[in-house]
C-alpha cells in the first residue's frame, strides 16, 4: 500500500504463469493451508469468518489516526473507510467499495466509501489487537475485477511509521496481475521498494491463496502454494512488529472508469504461523 514507485523483478519465474500453479478459471489448485518453509510452526492467529459479524477482538475497521472513519491521504485515495462497508456472512469477510460521496471527519468530501480491517488499534492511544514479527501469513482472497481498485493484503508497522511495509498481495494496475512488494528506507532516508508481479491469471474469477514467509534472512511470496517472488537482501528485510490488514482502496494509481460504481473484495480465511 506504499505510494513510492517500485523496482519490479524481471525473473521469468515470477512474471509468467506456471502450469502447475493457478487454474485459469475460478478454481484454486493450492494445497491446504500451512507454511511452505521448514518448521516447526505453531499457529498464532486465525479467522474463518463464521457467524454474521466481525470479531472485534481480532479486528478493527479503520486506521487509528481518525475518528468516524479514515483514509490513506499519502496515496490521495478516493475512499473514506466506514465500518458499514465491512460485513461477515456465509463464511466470508466482504469489503465493499461504493461510489457514494462521503464527508470525512477531516472536512473533505470523498467520492467513494469502502471497507478495511486491521489487527491494529481502535484509537490512537489504544493497544494493537495483534502484532507479528516474522511468520507465515496466508489468506484465501477474491479480488474485485473492476479497474481503479487497489485491493491489498499487507503488513504495516505497529509503530505507524512506514517504511518498512510488506505487501503480501495487491493489485496496482490490472486485476489479472498480483504485485508483491517490500518497502524499506534507503541509506539517505528515502523510501525505496522492490516488487515482483505474477500473472496473467483471472484472479477475480475465484478465491486464490496468497502467502508470505517472513524470516530474519528472507521474504518469500507464494500464490496458490507456489513460490512466486523472493527477497534476500538484508537491507530490505524488516525486523519490527507489524499489524495485518485487508484494505479495498479506490483511485490509486488509476481512477475508476465512470461506469464503475461498486466493487467487492472477499476473504474466506486467514492464518498466521510462527516458529
Amino acid at each position: 500500500m506504499g505510494s513510492s514507485r517500485v523496482v519490479r523483478a524481471a525473473a521469468s519465474l515470477f512474471l509468467v504463469l506456471a502450469a502447475a500453479g493457478c487454474a485459469q478459471g475460478g478454481t484454486t489448485l493450492a494445497p491446504p493451508p500451512g507454511p511452505r518453509g521448514p518448521g516447526p510452526w505453531h499457529r498464532v492467529f486465525a479467522d474463518d469468518f463464521t457467524g454474521d459479524r466481525l470479531d472485534p477482538a481480532r479486528w478493527t475497521t479503520c486506521y487509528d489516526w481518525n475518528r468516524g472513519g479514515c483514509t490513506n491521504r499519502g496515496n490521495d485515495e478516493l475512499e473514506w473507510y466506514r465500518p458499514a462497508q465491512v460485513s461477515v456472512g456465509a463464511g466470508r469477510l466482504t469489503l465493499t467499495a461504493r461510489r457514494r460521496t462521503t464527508r470525512g471527519t477531516d472536512g473533505r468530501d470523498y467520492p467513494w466509501t469502502s471497507g478495511m480491517v486491521s489487527t491494529g488499534r481502535s484509537s490512537w492511544n489504544a493497544r494493537p489487537r495483534a502484532v507479528f514479527t516474522y511468520g507465515y501469513f496466508e489468506a484465501s482472497v477474491r479480488i474485485p475485477g473492476q479497474d481503479g481498485m487497489l485491493p491489498a493484503f499487507w503488513l504495516m508497522p505497529a509503530s505507524r511509521f512506514t517504511p518498512p511495509e510488506i505487501d503480501i498481495a495487491e493489485v496496482l494496475e490490472m486485476p489479472r496481475w498480483i504485485d508483491m512488494t517490500v518497502h524499506w528506507r534507503g541509506p539517505g532516508g528515502g523510501e525505496r521498494a522492490t516488487a515482483g508481479s505474477f500473472g496473467p491469471v483471472d484472479f477475480p474469477a475465484g478465491h486464490h491463496v496468497f502467502a508470505l514467509n517472513w524470516e530474519r534472512d528472507a521474504l518469500s511470496w507464494y500464490i496458490d502454494g507456489e513460490l512466486r517472488f523472493r527477497v534476500t537482501d538484508p537491507a530490505k528485510i524488516p525486523h519490527v512488529p507489524m499489524e495485518l490488514l485487508f484494505t479495498l482502496a479506490v483511485g490509486y494509481p488509476e481512477l475508476p472508469p465512470p461506469d464503475v460504481h461498486l466493487a467487492r473484495m472477499s476473504v474466506d480465511w486467514v492464518r498466521v504461523w510462527q516458529h
